[in-house]
């Protein structure tokens, strides 16, 4: 298919490629700014954001202003306040008291401002990025060419499955999908969940709200040694700080990729109240007798195998060194996400910095390529920046870097120090 005439022989400043949370806020503060042209390619027909975790009552973790904008430009029209304002529901957000937005209203949200936007092309998949002639030409399975001087990757994190779990059979889902299999799952004699963050939770407590009513056996499995609590001190918040990324960026490789081990009840952990709130059920059940209900610790998944409908887990009582088995027909892995190198970024492969360990090098302004400015990465530099990478209020501090980078002049201010506690010699 011959390429779009529109885009053969325009360069554009920067192509973003993928469109979350974090590429479509550098859609919305890159809009009013004349100097800089930019096109956002996103492969999906509309946006969408974990939308098979919509249930009922969930919320971010996160405050309202940690949106697409605010952070970076509080005047912005595409902030949440903005979006409030015109679908009518300003008074009754003020009224809630509840600084959490809903994430289905969070993905409401997003869509909006997605909409008014000039500079996306949705439905449109990136096939491959070459370099020639000193900019990046990016092709898309459509036949059409984008020529760009810089790179934006957003194109996310996947669905982690364990290797115990390779190619097995059934009808076993990750978390990404419970909602459209709900009903299905709660159709079996028993569930078991795999994984102990908040997405683990959120189902562990809908799936207890109406074990009464389908009767099933529900067991949730962790190999953690208990479910932890997000930790969210205000103290604590100040490690999602300019001074704290430059401090963990500039640590040995070997002591970032050891705290990033040690720092995931900071950014993975359980929301405190819905803890509390899955005891206060499990107890109140408990008044009418036994819960069909088990909450296992310390077991690490081994294996799994699928014969005749049902899964047989193999696990291992980490602290007991012990070996068991346990029985379900229905398997959730809430086993959390991981980023994958898209595979069109092969041609381009040598003019990408890598670390020890294989992953990007990603430089402080957030770049990954040899020149130190060509191509910027968005989410999946927890290994480089810590908590601050997957954070939804970091990121209108970083698309204000990366637009500093782009245009060589800083257009939105760039905290540099924001915290009370020193973190470095």
């Amino acid at each position: 298919m011959t390429a779009l005439a529109d885009t053969t022989d325009k360069t554009h400043d920067f192509v973003g490629i993928g469109l979350g949370p974090f590429n479509l806020g550098l859609a919305c503060l890159t809009e009013p700014i004349a100097e800089l042209d930019g096109v956002f390619l996103e492969s999906k027909p509309n946006f969408e954001w974990h939308s098979g975790m919509f249930l009922e009552g969930a919320h971010l973790q996160t405050p309202f202003m940690s949106d697409l904008v605010t952070l970076a430009d509080p005047t912005s029209p595409y902030s949440f306040l903005s979006y409030l304002k015109e679908s009518g529901r300003l008074y009754s957000f003020y009224i809630r008291e509840n600084f959490y937005p809903l994430r289905v209203e969070y993905d409401d949200y997003c869509r909006w401002a997605a909409n008014k936007l000039s500079s996306v092309r949705f439905g449109t998949t990136v096939a491959e990025v070459t370099y020639e002639d000193e900019v990046y030409v990016v092709r898309t399975e459509a036949g059409e060419v984008y020529r760009a001087r810089h790179l934006v990757l957003g194109t996310g994190t996947q669905p982690y499955v364990p290797e115990a779990c390779a190619g097995l059979g059934g009808d076993y889902i990750h978390n990404s999908r419970y909602l459209r299999n709900k009903a299905e799952l709660q159709a079996k004699e028993s569930i078991t969940l795999v994984g102990s963050g908040q997405s683990a939770a959120e189902i562990f407590l809908d799936l207890l709200g109406e074990i009464d009513v389908h009767g099933y056996q529900l067991n949730w499995v962790t190999r953690s040694p208990r479910f932890f609590p997000l930790e969210y001190t205000k103290l604590t918040l100040e490690m999602t700080s300019p001074e704290y990324i430059d401090y963990f960026h500039a640590l040995p490789e070997p002591t970032r990729y050891r705290l990033q081990a040690e720092q995931k009840g900071l950014f993975k952990g359980i929301d405190g109240d819905l803890i509390n709130e899955i005891f206060d059920l499990l107890y109140q059940k408990n008044l009418g007798g036994p819960v069909p209900a088990r909450l296992l610790t310390n077991s690490a998944l081994e294996s799994v195998r699928h014969e005749n409908g049902t899964y047989t887990l193999g696990l291992r009582q980490q602290e007991q060194v012990k070996d068991y088995e346990l029985h379900s027909e229905g398997l959730i892995l809430a086993t959390g996400y991981r980023y994958t190198e898209p595979a069109f970024l092969a041609p381009v492969r040598d003019r990408l910095r890598y670390d020890t360990q294989g992953n990007f090098d990603v430089a402080r302004n957030y770049a990954i390529d040899t020149t130190g400015r060509g191509i910027f990465l968005q989410n999946a530099g927890v290994h480089t920046h810590s908590i601050t990478s997957p954070d939804l209020g970091m990121g209108a501090y970083r698309n204000a870097y990366i637009i500093r980078e782009l245009l060589g002049t800083e257009y939105y201010p760039v905290e540099k120090t924001i915290a009370f506690q020193e973190f470095a010699v």
